[in-house]
């Protein structure tokens, strides 16, 4: 067990983080993914905690004992609410509601949170909206079980909170149907779009990568745009699609900028946005963009990959783009800027740039430009690279 203290700034909820570790590879001991997220939602993590277990306790997931410990930190910093690194089943919330006298959140919740915050585009909003409301679908009972003391002389069934259950249940099924079908319809209008590039030979490229990686910055140096770019998680949650001007032979290409994934992206943000999604699905070639700075990048590559896989674009050509090269410490400069990288048995073209200084970006264009000129053609063998340092 570990327990930390943060500052709270005035406007922001106080709140405690909790981590359990049940010998799992990638456990955040620190907690510093949930703390950015929890930043990105507007909330302030005053008190952290994490600890040891083999299996989810049934009723706590934490267990009586650790709970009780979870209550007295949160007593002792005035936190609001405790949030979990781990997803909670609707019991485990509830109970842990139950017995620690505050709203208990947990690491969906806080995703569709700051989804619903950032979403601009109509598309966004309606698979943000599809996620929450399949999301609240497994929770009623939650919201209504302060009405089961009144059922008393009612009877066993039809009481008060029972009928509001049944009632709510309906409008969010039939919510989630009205949500579905108005996002088809724009689907289907995304997927013209995508068809009239297609016609026109358009060499589609898309930028992937983990979330704050650095993929807006990089699409606006390489297109000027003004996409909206902050160094936080989920800046960006809306595909833009600009053009690219190459010169030569590749012309113009199509340059995507898509939200950023992250470890255990809750499945139904997954399925809700497909559509935005769909623009990795449909690229000739993916720029995944890694956050060069970050030392646990090997693992956030992993989980791009995973769920590159989910989504079916996982044998899309891909070239790592190591992004923040400013960042990097005079020790861990790479040796050279173009090298090759092997992840899940492939040797994939790597190079490092600075999004933000333009170092680089003369060579990531003329890669582009490779790529795009030999785009019909089967791309020959390429020699072997010298290694990097990082």
């Amino acid at each position: 067990m570990r327990s930390d203290d943060t500052t709270a700034s005035a406007d922001a909820t106080p709140v405690v983080l909790v981590g359990v570790d049940f010998g799992l590879p990638h456990f955040d001991g620190e907690l510093e993914e949930l703390g950015l997220l929890a930043q990105t939602a507007g909330l302030s993590a005053v008190a952290r905690l994490t600890c040891k277990r083999k299996v989810p306790d049934a009723a706590l997931f934490v267990g009586s004992g650790k709970a009780d410990e979870i209550r007295l930190l949160a007593d002792m910093h005035g936190a609001q609410e405790v949030w979990f690194d781990q997803a909670l089943s609707p019991a485990q919330q509830r109970n842990l509601e139950r017995h620690l006298g505050l709203p208990v959140g947990d690491r969906t919740l806080l995703i569709l949170e700051i989804f619903a915050q950032r979403a601009r585009s109509h598309e966004g909003k309606l698979q943000v909206e599809l996620a929450r409301l399949q999301y609240l679908s497994t929770r009623l009972v939650r919201r209504w079980s302060h009405l089961e003391r009144q059922r008393g002389g009612i009877g066993a069934r039809g009481g008060p909170g029972e009928r509001q259950i049944e009632l709510d249940s309906r409008m969010i099924r039939e919510a989630i149907k009205r949500t579905r079908e108005r996002l088809a319809k724009v689907q289907r209008q995304r997927g013209t779009q995508r068809r009239q590039r297609q016609r026109r030979g358009t060499f589609n490229v898309s930028l992937v990568g983990y979330t704050n990686a650095g993929k807006s910055t990089l699409f606006n140096a390489l297109v000027k745009a003004q996409a909206y770019a902050a160094d936080q998680l989920f800046a960006t949650l809306d595909t833009t699609t600009r053009q690219l001007y190459l010169g030569g032979e590749a012309g113009v290409v199509s340059l995507s900028d898509t939200v950023g994934f992250i470890r255990e992206l809750p499945h139904g943000l997954v399925d809700a946005f497909q559509a935005t999604l769909q623009e990795a699905i449909d690229a000739d070639l993916l720029l995944h963009v890694v956050d060069a700075s970050n030392p646990g990048f090997p693992e956030q590559i992993a989980q791009v990959q995973q769920v590159l896989g989910e989504i079916g674009a996982l044998d899309i050509p891909q070239m790592l783009v190591f992004n923040k090269l400013d960042a990097l410490a005079p020790e861990a400069l790479p040796a050279r800027l173009h090298d090759r990288y092997e992840v899940d048995g492939r040797q994939l073209e790597r190079i490092f740039v600075s999004a933000r200084s333009g170092q680089g970006l003369g060579e990531l264009r003329a890669l582009l430009a490779q790529a795009a000129t030999r785009a019909d053609e089967s791309p020959p063998a390429q020699p072997e690279l010298p290694g990097a340092q990082l």
